[in-house]
């Protein structure tokens, strides 16, 4: 709703328009723009309805058009912080099939990016891994964590194509919750496993988008406990 007061010019981009007619003078505040991304947003999934993915979350296209995978929230003994998780449960995908899921609302360019992830099952590929800066579900930065090779990476992804940018071994027990976490601020990314630091680097591929989920093939796994801080 339009109150007719001006917003503050610290927190705004201003486009001023001098209009010379005559004697007259006119001034005219065009408008400000924002993002109107949330500072602070989290998701435990404990109030979203079950066999169904979250509102607002937007589950994408394979290579072949098919959907993205079998993104459900599910009540279930597993979870990190009871009772649901939002889990992605198509065990089976080619092995490009990258299993993607955006959230809208979440536009931004600086954050703070968090999840915990259980991985389940899988034989050509497990775990997942945390998207930021999303243009679509085929352009967007990704870390993951996968227990079958034992490492943790970071990605760009430009039309649909994986290119990797860092590799870390790590030890990932499939038995027990881990987190991924992103700070992203202008171009430098720092990621960090289960809060030790693997990743600090500098891209500037992605500007800003939205966050998502990602897991691929047939990689079946939880994830709790999302959490998003856009940073000033």
């Amino acid at each position: 709703m339009n109150t007719g007061r001006m917003p503050p010019i610290g927190s705004t981009r201003w486009l001023w328009l001098i209009q010379i007619g005559g004697l007259s003078l006119a001034m005219f505040v065009l408008y400000s723009v924002s993002s109107g991304t949330p500072a602070s947003q989290s998701w435990g999934f404990d109030t979203d309805p079950s066999n169904a993915p979250p509102r607002n979350f937007e589950v994408g296209t394979l290579f072949d058009g098919r959907t993205a995978g079998e993104w459900q929230v599910l009540a279930t003994d597993k979870a990190k912080s009871p009772p649901h998780v939002l889990g992605q449960l198509q065990g089976k995908g080619a092995e490009h099939a990258y299993k993607v899921v955006l959230v809208a609302g979440t536009e931004a360019a600086d954050l703070d990016l968090s999840v915990s992830f259980l991985a389940l099952e899988g034989k050509a590929d497990m775990g997942g891994g945390l998207i930021w800066r999303a243009a679509d579900d085929r352009h967007y930065y990704l870390t993951r964590a996968n227990p079958l090779e034992q490492n943790i990476r970071i990605y760009r992804v430009v039309k649909g194509v994986r290119q990797m940018l860092k590799n870390v071994d790590r030890i990932i027990d499939v038995k027990q919750w881990h987190t991924l976490r992103v700070v992203s601020q202008g171009c430098r990314i720092q990621v960090f496993y289960d809060e030790a630091p693997v990743f600090d680097l500098c891209d500037r591929t992605f500007a800003s988008g939205r966050i998502g989920l990602w897991t691929k093939s047939d990689a079946v796994t939880y994830f709790d406990d999302l959490r998003l801080e856009v940073l000033k």
